[in-house]
């Protein structure tokens, strides 16, 4: 299941990419439709909303990657299509904000991408979307940390230290919120 939800957000994305001017719009749009498609059909995939979420961003980025999209347009406009789609359906931001920079950091890995800055990306992404709908800035930031965190785990090697560095040395971030978040990732793992 999950794996057909990565092909289809490939193709949509890949798709919606090729050929148009606004990248970062097509992206959004793209994966704001699979969103509220995985969103909606998840009676077939019940409690794995998170997950679905992780493999529509994965699949985003891979997309994005076939055609040859920036990979920090694809990663904001992954994050914005999630919370937007998350939003039309009345699904939490929060959660889906987690899930979506879980996939985005595990397919940025799985093409050769640079993981660190994916994951500061992804958590800049999650702060900008969730503000423009109105959610907690500070919640989603903690959220996104702690999926990038748990993708960097499971790719294993030193890539659980490369995000660590990258999310704590990104002057854009906010340094507390982002401590808070490592050290509660850290807890989790304990």
């Amino acid at each position: 299941m999950l794996a057909r939800i990565i092909e289809e957000a490939t193709d949509a994305v890949a798709a919606a990419v090729n050929g148009v001017d606004n990248i970062l719009d097509a992206i959004t749009g793209s994966v704001k439709n699979q969103i509220v498609g995985v969103l909606q059909g998840s009676g077939e995939i019940a409690g794995s909303g998170v997950e679905a979420v992780a493999s529509v961003a994965s699949g985003a980025i891979k997309g994005a990657g076939q055609v040859g999209g920036s990979l920090t347009d694809t990663i904001y406009g992954t994050m914005s299509g999630v919370v937007k789609g998350a939003g039309e359906v009345g699904g939490d931001v929060i959660s889906v904000v987690g899930g979506a920079a879980e996939g985005i950091v595990k397919a940025t890995s799985e093409t050769g991408g640079d993981i660190g800055s994916a994951a500061v990306t992804a958590v800049e992404g999650a702060i900008k979307s969730a503000g423009d709908v109105g959610a907690d800035t500070s919640e989603a930031a903690k959220s996104a940390v702690g999926g990038a965190m748990n993708a960097a785990t499971s790719v294993g090697g030193d890539a659980v230290e490369t995000v660590r560095s990258a999310l704590l040395s990104a002057a854009a971030l906010p340094r507390d919120v982002i401590e808070s978040a490592l050290r509660g990732s850290d807890d989790k793992k304990e």
